[in-house]
């Protein structure tokens, strides 16, 4: 496989039709037989991949170029999310305004071209997948939870997702509650992931305030579950958030299974949690 199939491959499984904002091949390879692929691969991973003798080193996030530029345009992904979740589209689009906004700056101070700069200098093709492997995490959680009813709790879609997932067995971190309770009704489920970033507060609230009882994102920052357990704790609404590694991996496995099916060599480093501890 070169990396063009690779990443038309990653876009197929994810049901995507074009390369997402955050999702770039840095230095393009033609004959690909053995991959290093990490969450993370920057500079030091790539020299460790040239002098290893791999064909191929693939990062997870974004770590250069456009993907890094262009990261900001994914968000619109939440958008799309919470118009499924039936939350109106001006309220959407307004939820997102500050996080576009402040990606769109922040990224562009960035040195975007330095581990590209160390790929084309050691002759090492690299690319990176982001959003699609998100976007297969964000459908196995969808689908687990939709074998659940409303009437069921929040404990017990946490026991699904941690006894369906080895990812989520397997990883240092636990999935929590991080506003409301366990035992709290679940209601309306919406799984937010896949869509460059988690939303922070204001996209948890455009989701709470029009019917979604139960959110889930993979991270979120302290002071905003602090804020919105303020507004929501006594409304039994519930932050479930699954872990970053873990749930990143749970995208990340069967794309790697599908490569070794077509007969690469993939070694998984730098955080990828095998569904199996027996498998790497």
């Amino acid at each position: 496989m070169d990396t063009d199939a690779i990443m038309e491959l990653a876009l197929e499984m994810a049901g995507l039709a074009e390369v997402p904002g955050d999702t770039a091949i840095y230095l393009p390879g033609k004959t690909v037989e053995r991959v290093l692929f990490g969450i993370d691969i920057g500079s030091t991973e790539l020299i460790l991949a040239r002098n290893l003798g791999y064909d191929l080193a693939i990062s997870h996030h974004p770590m250069g170029g456009e993907a890094i530029v262009n990261f900001h345009l994914v968000l619109e992904r939440h958008v799309q999310q919470m118009a499924t979740a039936r939350v109106p589209i001006d309220v959407a689009r307004n939820a997102i305004g500050n996080l576009v906004y402040e990606r769109r700056i922040l990224n562009s101070m960035r040195n975007y071209d330095h581990a590209p700069s160390i790929a084309r200098l050691i002759h090492m093709p690299y690319m990176n997948i982001h959003t699609p492997l998100d976007e297969i995490g964000r459908k196995r959680m969808a689908d687990a939870a939709s074998q659940l009813s409303e009437q069921d709790t929040v404990h017990d879609l946490i026991t699904l997702f941690q006894s369906g997932f080895g990812e989520f067995q397997h990883a240092k971190t636990t999935i929590e509650a991080m506003v409301g309770s366990p035992d709290n009704r679940l209601g309306r489920v919406a799984i937010s992931h896949g869509a460059g970033t988690n939303g922070g507060y204001p996209i948890a609230k455009a989701y709470f305030d029009h019917g979604v009882d139960t959110l889930v994102y993979i991270h979120c920052r302290p002071n905003d579950a602090q804020h919105l357990a303020q507004e929501y704790q006594e409304k039994e609404k519930t932050l479930i958030v699954t872990g970053h590694i873990a749930s990143d991996s749970l995208g990340i496995n069967p794309f790697i299974e599908k490569l070794r099916a077509r007969g690469l060599q993939v070694t998984p480093i730098s955080g990828i949690i095998s569904p199996s501890l027996s498998h790497n």
